[in-house]
């Protein structure tokens, strides 16, 4: 286990950030089943992805809500490409979440439904070894707090290279997009809500 500490943000209105964060880790995460309508349907539930860091974020001096009220999490996932062995292919999110909880740990995660899972890896089976490199960025106020990796450098994400290819149609989505939604509700830092226009 890594454990990530950044240095202070102290923003303009004089109030310092810290950051504690914990390396990624992912695991393979069954599709939940559900009853409803008096009608069951059958069948077979299919792995997700499911990457995850733990934080503990502390401000001083503290508000009294005991809460931070926005914080940041820059997400890159590198998955192993299925066509050309030693390549693979980047995927990235940022997620925005709101009022987490000072001094106590909350998790921040990202997810890869099994349709995208079968995109990029040509397979419905074990989604977590196709993963070569999970690492993330933590931003309050538009300054890097912290950041990890499962291994390597941090800051892999940012290097050029003839084996990683950006990829744009193979979603990362947060929590609340995925069936877990509503599940593990105080384990995990709140999502913003999106604004529609």
């Amino acid at each position: 286990m890594i454990l990530t500490a950044a240095a202070l943000v102290l923003p303009a209105f004089g109030q310092a950030t810290k950051v504690e964060a914990e390396a990624p880790s992912f695991d393979d995460l069954p599709s939940p089943q559900f009853s409803g309508g008096g009608k069951d349907k059958s069948f077979r539930p299919k792995d997700w992805l499911e990457i995850e860091t733990k934080l503990k974020v502390e401000q001083r001096p503290e508000p009294a809500s005991k809460t931070c009220e926005r914080l940041t999490v820059k997400w890159y996932v590198a998955i192993k490409n299925p066509e050309k062995s030693g390549t693979y292919y980047l995927l990235t999110r940022t997620v925005e979440h709101v009022n987490v909880p000072l001094s106590e740990d909350v998790w921040c995660s990202v997810y890869l439904s099994p349709a995208s899972i079968r995109r990029v890896t040509g397979s419905n089976s074990s989604p977590k070894s196709s993963v070569e490199l999970v690492g993330f960025e933590v931003l309050v106020n538009g300054e890097k707090v912290a950041e990890s990796t499962n291994k390597s450098k941090t800051g892999w994400w940012n290097t050029s290279s003839d084996k990683i290819s950006r990829s744009d149609t193979v979603p990362l989505l947060s929590k609340d997009e995925t069936p877990f939604a509503l599940m593990w509700w105080d384990r995990y830092a709140e999502v913003a809500p999106r604004r529609s226009n």
